[in-house]
């Protein structure tokens, strides 16, 4: 198998394991509460980030980090695992699982809009037109197709389900000027949130679990968490084409609204096809545009 063949299938399975978190997530919020799944998951994502690191022969760069750079990681740490997790668990939490994902995937949007004011860059026509339609699918999702109300069921649900695409956006916009290598990075990043997770959790005096519960959280912590990120690094790295790559990640929420119906049990609305569709385009718009600028 050649390596773009393999880019492909490590990009694929990548995908089939995002596409299940949504489901995942919100099957183990009904064992878990939402710092109870952060602290579990992210300890299990610390150790098989580890594990990576060694099979991969890294623990030379990690022990090279300099005092600064492992002071960075705190903040790093909060904005993810910590803060990004917690809200979009909270989602989960709060709003039915297939309203909660089609809103975090316009977290590259928000990047969008973010860039303005951190990075200083022109936004284009076409951009904004992506960010007006990306928010209108948004709109059409949380009304439930009743825009002219305007009536969100769980407006909370909805204002933490789009805090969490501004804390996502917001680490990537920060991550692009990170100098440390990426898994590196991320290892270091889970470390320096354990006093912040750990901390939370004992405040609200998390502690009890179920073994099904355990379960969720592993297998979000082993492959949402760690083993995706790595996949998908590898596939950049194997492939000849990343913007053709790139284009696989728009089977992920259509496959994740099939598991969520399946799975989990939610009736599938028209309004969150709709509003995914919205998405979709709005990402596709971006998508493009970018390219063209390239």
């Amino acid at each position: 198998m050649d390596n773009q063949k393999k880019s492909y299938l490590l990009a694929l399975t990548t995908v089939g394991l995002w596409s299940t978190i949504a489901t995942v997530s919100k099957l183990t919020l009904g064992l878990l509460t939402v710092i109870e799944l952060l602290f579990y998951s992210s300890a299990v994502s610390l150790c098989v980030l580890f594990v990576i690191l060694v099979v991969q022969q890294k623990l030379v760069l990690l022990m090279a980090i300099s005092p600064r750079e492992f002071l960075v990681s705190f903040g790093f740490g909060f904005l993810n695992p910590f803060s990004y997790y917690l809200t979009i668990f909270a989602a989960y939490d709060l709003l039915p699982a297939q309203q909660a994902q089609i809103i975090n995937y316009t977290w590259a949007i928000t990047m969008t809009v973010l860039s303005i004011p951190i990075l200083g860059q022109r936004v284009s026509r076409n951009q904004w037109l992506a960010v007006a339609v990306c928010y209108a699918g948004v709109l059409v999702v949380a009304t439930r197709g009743d825009l002219l109300s305007l009536k969100f069921d769980t407006p909370k649900g909805v204002a933490v389900a789009l805090l969490s695409t501004v804390i996502w956006a917001l680490y990537w916009l920060l991550n692009a000027r990170d100098k440390r290598d990426p898994v590196v990075g991320l290892f270091l990043n889970f470390l320096c949130a354990l006093p912040f997770t750990g901390c939370y959790f004992l405040w609200t005096g998390g502690g009890k679990i179920s073994v099904k519960g355990f379960v969720g959280a592993a297998y979000i912590g082993f492959f949402e968490m760690g083993i995706a990120f790595v996949l998908w690094l590898t596939a950049l790295k194997l492939t000849s084409s990343s913007a053709k790559l790139a284009n696989l990640i728009f089977i992920a929420p259509f496959l994740s609204l099939f598991l969520i119906h399946f799975l989990v049990g939610e009736k599938i609305f028209i309004s969150s096809l709709a509003g995914l569709l919205l998405v979709v385009t709005g990402l596709v718009i971006q998508a493009v545009t970018t390219r063209k600028q390239k």
